[in-house]
């Protein structure tokens, strides 16, 4: 595929902030694609601009190409030794989205494909029900950051649809609890409640069985605690019911309230490796099936990653394209997390896009989970998309 030269703008991504869609001109033609924001950032994870948008578009706009052709999803390291040092993750990583896009056309293929043409294996989703810490806007909220589902169900489709009515049926739940509760959401389509966090697990947990009560399927219930957003000066401060952690208060914390839970995200600050080995000791001993999750301790990045698996960190790790900003470098990770059996996990992040390729990215590196929300803008489109290769293969 010959690239005749790119082009891009800014657009607005959910939360209504400034992020770039990227077009790539080939003989195929035009085929744009767009990058999300996170709100709540790792401090581990690439920087989303070189200096700012408006310089990434300009570098991407002035770059003059002589004969440039990608032709396998290996070559688009060609783009990163021609764009690296000048832009910044998001540009790059939705640059390449769009060459993606552009060479499945000219190969009459799905982006998946360019990936791993044999891929079978369907993730399933993650979704986040009830939200709290910085995805949500509210003078009192839980702590923790998410509070997620997940289906035990071998159909994508199906589990989409469960997910959709466990939200509800957790609406009614926290209506009878929570006498503030107004049905709003968060940036991620959550649930806002003023309960604490013990309050909404609780509720996750009543939901479980009202779900596995009429339609015979088991729910399993997680949390992001996205703990490193209350951690301070060597301690966890939290504000819903407010008490002040040390790392073994926050261990034997965590480890009481993650009873019966299957996902655990982030419970402790991004730099406590250790921590994070010592809990997943004591509560794979309780629940030896659970996921204990890296995200900002991992941050998309290889070397963290490699560190986590050699210090027994977590079994399960969060990927966000646009945190490492390299489509060839999250290959390199998740042959990483393969070879070690780690759980993958493509993630959504909470300024979402109409874009859907993550799913296409999902299934082709044979992701064990997506996180994409429940419902609404910049999050059914990706769930959708899924439901589509779920059907095709």
């Amino acid at each position: 595929m010959e690239i005749k030269w790119f082009d891009a703008r800014i657009i607005l991504d959910t939360r209504g902030e400034k992020t770039i869609e990227v077009s790539v001109f080939s003989n195929a033609g035009k085929f744009s694609a767009s990058a999300p924001n996170g709100k709540s950032k790792g401090r581990f994870e690439a920087r989303p601009w070189k200096i700012s948008i408006e310089k990434d578009i300009s570098a991407i706009k002035k770059q003059k190409l002589k004969n440039i052709s990608i032709n396998s999803f290996d070559e688009l390291e060609k783009i990163e030794k021609i764009f690296g040092g000048k832009i910044g993750a998001n540009s790059m990583i939705a640059l390449e989205y769009a060459i993606l896009k552009a060479l499945a056309k000219e190969k009459n293929c799905a982006v998946w494909q360019l990936i791993n043409s044999n891929a079978k294996k369907i993730p399933m989703p993650v979704g986040n029900a009830v939200g709290g810490g910085a995805h949500t806007k509210a003078e009192k909220k839980p702590d923790f950051q998410e509070f997620l589902f997940i289906p035990e169900e071998k159909s994508f489709k199906k589990a989409v649809e469960i997910n959709k009515i466990a939200r509800e049926t957790c609406a009614d739940i926290l209506k009878n609890i929570d006498d503030s509760f107004k049905r709003k959401t968060n940036d991620e389509n959550a649930w806002i409640t003023s309960i604490s966090d013990e309050l909404v697990i609780d509720a996750m947990k009543q939901t479980a069985e009202k779900i596995k009560e009429k339609y015979k399927i088991n729910l399993k219930i997680g949390a992001d605690v996205a703990s490193s957003g209350f951690f301070k000066n060597g301690r966890y401060h939290y504000k819903n019911q407010r008490k002040s952690f040390s790392k073994n208060e926050q261990m034997k914390y965590i480890s009481l309230i993650s009873r019966g839970m299957f996902y655990i995200e982030d419970f402790f600050e991004q730099n406590d490796f250790k921590s994070f080995s010592d809990i997943l000791k004591i509560i794979k001993n309780n629940n030896p099936n659970s996921l204990i999750v890296g995200d900002d301790l991992t941050a998309t990045d290889y070397i963290r990653i490699l560190k986590a698996i050699k210090e027994k960190s977590i079994n399960a790790v969060i990927l966000k394209p646009n945190q490492n900003g390299s489509l060839i470098e999250l290959k390199k990770i998740v042959e990483l997390c393969n070879k070690n059996n780690i759980k993958k996990i493509f993630s959504h992040r909470s300024g979402e896009t109409k874009d859907n390729i993550l799913a296409d990215i999902a299934f082709g590196f044979e992701a064990d989970f997506i996180k994409a929300g429940i419902c609404g803008f910049g999050r059914e489109e990706k769930l959708k998309r899924m439901i589509e290769i779920d059907n095709l293969i």
